[in-house]
């Protein structure tokens, strides 16, 4: 079932981080795009490139990345049913933590928010961590501030050793 509007007065502006590593990547991280241009109330603002990275934590095949930048009136717990809607869609299954997935959504912030509840935590808890994230961040908004741990350009930085390949879109 789909949400009725829910407006949070001026659009927010919404990271959302796109992963796959099971199936079609490729065409699942496509479908999803799509899915993420269509939702209620929001407005797709920019797409990364598609980035391939080893995963981290896990094992199975290379990720296939991208970040989405969302101009959303939804509410953050709205946008993360959302996001879960659209991962159940192509397939997702949680068999355990970390495990490979044909399609995973990470709500990677929501404005300047900082949410911290055992269903959300915002901004995303790794992603200050995470180059295979932090690189097409980097691409869209170099300058963005990830509150409570610093500019995107500066934490990738940190990050240099981590493989991220940018691929031709």
């Amino acid at each position: 079932m789909r949400p009725s509007k829910i407006d949070v007065g001026a659009p927010v502006l919404a990271g959302i981080g796109l992963g796959a590593n099971l199936g079609n990547a490729r065409a699942t991280l496509d479908a999803a795009i799509e899915a993420l241009a269509l939702l209620i109330d929001s407005t797709l603002r920019a797409t990364s490139a598609i980035y391939r990275s080893a995963p981290i934590d896990s094992s199975g095949p290379d990720y296939l990345n991208a970040v989405v930048l969302l101009d959303t009136r939804l509410a953050p717990y709205t946008l993360l049913a959302e996001l879960q809607r659209i991962e159940l869609a192509h397939g997702r299954e949680r068999p355990y933590r970390n495990a490979p997935r044909t399609l995973d959504l990470d709500l990677l912030f929501y404005g300047e928010q900082r949410i911290a509840t055992p269903t959300l935590v915002v901004p995303h808890p790794r992603l200050h961590k995470r180059a295979f994230v932090l690189r097409p961040l980097a691409e869209l908004v170099p300058a963005l501030m990830i509150p409570g741990h610093g500019s995107v350009t500066e934490l990738l930085t940190a990050l240099a050793e981590q493989r991220a390949d940018k691929l031709s879109r």
